[in-house]
């Protein structure tokens, strides 16, 4: 019987495939150990700091931008307002390949210069997330474009804003500004502001900024992967900014425009009892609308070369010699002084000789013997000459500030000039020389070193018509909340009272009646046939020696021509200044005629006619 070796022993692995097992086990055990490392990493390591990009990448917040104030003119009709307006953005972010993705918006914005560079302004205060823009108030056929292909522009979308919308043909364009978007040193001078956010540059839209821009709002937004967004989950709205409503007219503002047309200068119509600005117009103007959609480089450039100026609002910006305007100011100073009497009468050969020069009027033959009220009606030169010489400067800088003049009247627009009354004091700070008695001379019939503004004299004529109160013009009369309702109203305000007795306001006011009425006054180019008119001519050197030369100089040499008014002369309403640049002609020629149109036109708008059917007499030829 065979005996039994056989026992079990356990399998054995062939000696050559042992060492693979551990190789094996080695890879398994590192790539655990890396995949806890890398757990370990994300979970908690930088575990928050991802967790708040994924909500980031997921949910946004969407800032809204304020919308500004409506402005409306006294009748409540608006002549500012806000017109919706779409943008293309690109978030950088949402963007795999920035290079890329504007390449490919090219072929749906072609007009963004963004996108032609194939690159990003860059800006390192925007903040993560945050479109930026490549085109603004793009069209509609832009628009559509742009979300129909989506998927092939990731990052890009449209979003609506809206832009300022101004009167056409740049009506009050002056008054009213223009806004622009906040640059760096205006967000330093303003907290609160972003860029991308509009504020007032220039005009009511710069000075009266902290009532017309309201609060802006925002949107809590889910987004996609590319950014597109999928739902609104909150929203705050923003706020409206307040509505001004203001003292001009619209109608009265357009038909001063019209009148001023094809000429260089400015327009004031007053209302003489409260100081209300009722049109307020600057020749040459500007489109403030080019402003709103954004104004290219070169047409900016080409505003600041352009010789006129058309930036310039000449109302209250425009500083100039008054010429014989400035007369109505002496007589009224003279009376109340006493240094002469209605009565009082000087000869006018043509000419007072004073040391060893002779001081010329304008009339080359003289007037005759004259008293203070033929005076002012044929602006006779040789009698305020010696209405000057009693006078003295001090007591003429001191009757000129009295009526507003040497300083800013406080009007609510930004960089109001004060122009310059001379005295010996100011000749000493400023030229630091003394005052020669001769010099008063000038100064008394309004030129030498007297300038003033076209608003100062509506004032000036507004004043004297009133019986000499002194308003501060008002441009602002409610400033309105249309969400809470409230209102803030701004009364009239005074100045100044000048202290006139009067029978002196009464000899000036027929002085000025007689400029435009007398068969010898130098302004029966403003008459009208139904209603009596008040006024003053005047005429401003630009430089000495030119007088009588008109039109045959250049334009830069020509004197300016100035007519002041104010009507019913018997029960005055209204206040209007006219200053017309080289115009090259006297005041009586070029600028009443200006003057009688805009009254014209006044009269018809508050009498309930039609401006354009409005009558006025033939012009008539006169010397002035």
């Amino acid at each position: 019987m065979l005996e039994s070796h056989s026992t079990l022993r356990p399998r054995e692995s062939p000696p050559s495939f042992a060492p693979r097992l551990g190789v094996i086990a080695l890879l398994i055990l590192l790539t655990f150990a890396i995949l806890v490392s890398r757990l370990w990493r994300l979970q908690v390591q930088e575990g928050e700091n991802l967790r708040s990009l994924s909500e980031n990448n997921r949910l946004r917040l969407k800032r809204t931008p304020p919308l500004r104030g409506v402005v409306y003119d006294r009748q409540g009709r608006v002549l500012v307002d806000n017109r919706p307006s779409f943008n293309v953005v690109l978030v950088p972010e949402d963007a795999p390949d920035v290079r890329a993705t504007l390449h490919a918006l090219s072929d749906y914005v072609p007009d963004t210069t963004v996108v032609r560079g194939e690159t990003l302004p860059h800006n390192p205060r925007r903040p993560s997330y945050e479109g930026v823009v490549l085109a603004k108030d793009v069209a509609w056929s832009t628009l559509v474009a742009v979300e129909a292909h989506q998927v092939d522009i990731p990052g890009v979308d449209v979003e609506v804003s809206t832009k300022r919308q101004y009167p056409p043909a740049g009506l009050a364009a002056h008054l009213l500004g223009y806004v622009g978007e906040v640059n760096s040193r205006e967000m330093s001078l303003f907290p609160g502001y972003r860029l991308g956010d509009l504020i007032g540059k220039f005009g009511i839209e710069k000075k009266w900024e902290a009532e017309l821009r309201g609060q802006g709002g925002g949107q809590q937004i889910e987004v996609d992967a590319t950014g597109k967004r999928l739902r609104v989950l909150g929203e705050v709205e923003a706020r409206a900014g307040k509505s001004l409503l203001l003292t001009l007219d619209r109608d009265l503002q357009q038909k001063a425009e019209a009148a001023l047309e094809g000429r260089e200068g400015a327009i004031v119509v007053l209302d003489v009892h409260t100081g209300d600005v009722l049109a307020m117009a600057s020749r040459p103007v500007f489109d403030p609308n080019v402003f709103a959609r954004g104004i290219k480089l070169d047409e900016w450039h080409s505003l600041l070369a352009d010789p006129l100026h058309p930036l310039s609002n000449r109302a209250i910006q425009g500083q100039y010699p008054p010429g014989s305007t400035f007369k109505v100011l002496m007589a009224a100073a003279a009376l109340e002084k006493g240094v002469i009497t209605p009565a009082t009468r000087f000869s006018c050969s043509g000419g007072l000789p004073f040391g060893n020069h002779v001081f010329h009027c304008w009339k080359k033959g003289g007037h005759g013997s004259l008293d203070l009220q033929q005076a002012i009606a044929q602006s006779c030169d040789v009698y305020f000459y010696q209405v000057g010489q009693r006078l003295g400067i001090n007591s003429i800088a001191e009757y000129a500030r009295r009526f507003g003049l040497g300083q800013p009247l406080g009007i609510a627009l930004d960089h109001e000039a004060g122009g310059v009354i001379p005295d010996p004091a100011w000749k000493k700070e400023v030229l630091n020389t003394p005052w020669f008695a001769g010099e008063t001379l000038s100064v008394v019939i309004g030129q030498g070193y007297v300038t003033v503004t076209p608003l100062q004299m509506a004032v000036v004529a507004a004043t004297i018509a009133n019986g000499g109160t002194v308003y501060r013009p008002r441009v602002v009369r409610q400033v309105t909340d249309d969400e809470s309702g409230t209102v803030k109203e701004y009364e009239p305000e005074v100045i100044n009272k000048v202290g006139l007795k009067p029978e002196t306001v009464q000899l000036v006011q027929a002085g000025m009646r007689d400029v435009v009425n007398s068969p010898t006054g130098t302004g029966k180019k403003a008459q009208l046939p139904d209603i009596l008119v008040a006024g003053k001519t005047g005429t401003s050197q630009v430089i000495a020696g030119t007088r009588g030369k008109g039109k045959t100089l250049p334009r830069q040499y020509r004197d300016h021509a100035w007519f002041i008014a104010f009507a019913p002369a018997d029960n005055p309403e209204v206040a209007v200044a006219c200053l017309l640049e080289h115009a090259g002609e006297g005041g009586g020629a070029a600028a009443a005629p200006v003057v009688r149109q805009v009254l014209a036109d006044y009269f018809a708008l508050t009498r309930g006619e039609k401006p354009e059917h409005a009558q006025v007499r033939p012009k008539v030829d006169i010397t002035s």
